[in-house]
């Protein structure tokens, strides 16, 4: 049975498409995001069910297949992607936490997918090289596990550091970003910028 599209479709404005997934025992979200001028999608975590992500990425002409951190619940297709001929691209920091990649992603740069061009933005706090994804010209912003509805990605695992995630969200976030910014993260509901920003300080204080 062929993938059913319409089901898949998250969002769409004008230029682009994502369409998302909930994968794994976890619940993960794996997002594409397509140029609708040219027809080019990228991959954001390739994180478990490699067939239903391998049936989406051929359906979507995705290119290539981008990490925001190496924990195993977001990794767990990569060996699929990449047998299928899917470069996979992590940050250095998170390298080690995966068996194989094809390329490094650094913070500050951009990736092109079609005429759309994702602004990179290292997120350290949940993993060390945790890194966020800013869509150019457009309020979204694919946060991984580091910014959920209700406060920041957890920091108890080896890597994670409390103190870091709130400086990112605190540096790379909220000073910068508009309150009209979708947040798409790595587990459960989409939020913004602005819902998230009042309770900055109530995250400081519980200390989670």
């Amino acid at each position: 049975m062929a993938l059913d599209l319409t089901s898949t479709l998250h969002h769409a404005d004008s230029g682009f498409e994502i369409h998302k997934l909930v994968v794994g025992p976890v619940d993960n979200n794996v997002f594409v995001l397509r140029c609708t001028e040219t027809g080019e999608s990228i991959l954001i975590d390739a994180a478990n069910e490699h067939d239903k992500l391998l049936e989406l990425a051929a359906a979507l002409n995705v290119r290539r297949v981008v990490e925001t951190h190496g924990h195993w619940d977001h990794i767990a297709a990569i060996p699929a992607m990449r047998d299928a001929g899917y470069s996979v691209g992590v940050t250095a920091e998170d390298a080690a936490m995966l068996d194989s990649y094809d390329e490094i992603i650094d913070d500050d740069t951009m990736i092109e997918v079609g005429r759309l061009r994702l602004h990179t933005i290292h997120s350290p706090g949940h993993t060390p090289g945790s890194i966020s994804f800013k869509l150019e010209g457009a309020p979204i912003l694919f946060t991984g596990d580091t910014l959920f509805p209700g406060g920041p990605g957890a920091t108890k695992f080896p890597g994670g550091d409390f103190p870091t995630i709130i400086r990112t969200i605190e540096d790379r976030f909220f000073r910068v970003l508009d309150d009209d910014v979708l947040v798409l993260p790595g587990h459960g509901d989409d939020t913004t910028i602005g819902t998230e920003r009042p309770h900055f300080d109530e995250w400081v204080d519980r200390g989670w």
